[in-house]
């Protein structure tokens, strides 16, 4: 289906794991030491973000004086634990498109969650190999909704971006997915 495509680029949280659930989970937790709240319909437009930006619109409400990167390295050592320790994230039905274009196509993931995060839940997963490249939050300097970790999932595919087809599940991803170029196909609604 997706053979008209030279690179396949794929979010990872959503799309092809099932992450969110631990995610907004991990958030509960680390708020709760605050005395904070995650309101989930509050934060949903915010899907794909780097969490010291989610951070950022959480502190925001409470007119809190925390800092945001302090609260997401803190937020992201606890889903890493939480998804790292035994079988609680499974990959999502896409994961089968993954199978089906290995060795066939580039393939790359292009998240919002960290480099590191990343390579470790896809090697916990036993799906690392199936990805030429991995880029995370940490990789580059202007997230989604800007292009630029799809621009860089491309370049290290050795794929020219108009040749790449990008699967999300947020509207930043797919903002991005434009903004480089890229057809897409939103998972959502699938």
């Amino acid at each position: 289906m997706y053979d008209g495509y030279e690179g396949l680029i794929f979010d990872m949280d959503g799309t092809i794991l099932d992450t969110e659930p631990t995610h907004r989970e991990a958030w509960h937790i680390v708020l709760g030491r605050y005395g904070m709240a995650f309101d989930e319909n509050a934060i949903i437009g915010l899907n794909g973000s780097p969490s010291w930006r989610i951070a950022q619109v959480l502190i925001a409400g409470y007119q809190s004086d925390l800092d945001p990167k302090a609260l997401a390295a803190e937020k992201t050592a606890t889903v890493k634990e939480m998804l790292l320790d035994g079988d609680s994230v499974r990959p999502l039905p896409l994961i089968d498109v993954v199978k089906a274009y290995k060795g066939r196509r580039p393939m790359a993931v292009g998240t919002g969650s960290e480099h590191a995060m990343a390579d470790a839940l896809l090697r916990h997963l036993g799906l690392r190999d199936y990805f030429d490249a991995i880029v995370g939050a940490d990789d580059v300097t202007h997230h989604k909704p800007e292009p630029e970790t799809f621009l860089r999932c491309a370049e290290l595919m050795n794929v020219a971006p108009q040749r790449c087809i990008v699967f999300e599940d947020a509207d930043f991803g797919i903002q991005a997915a434009q903004a480089a170029g890229m057809d897409f196909v939103d998972v959502r609604l699938r």
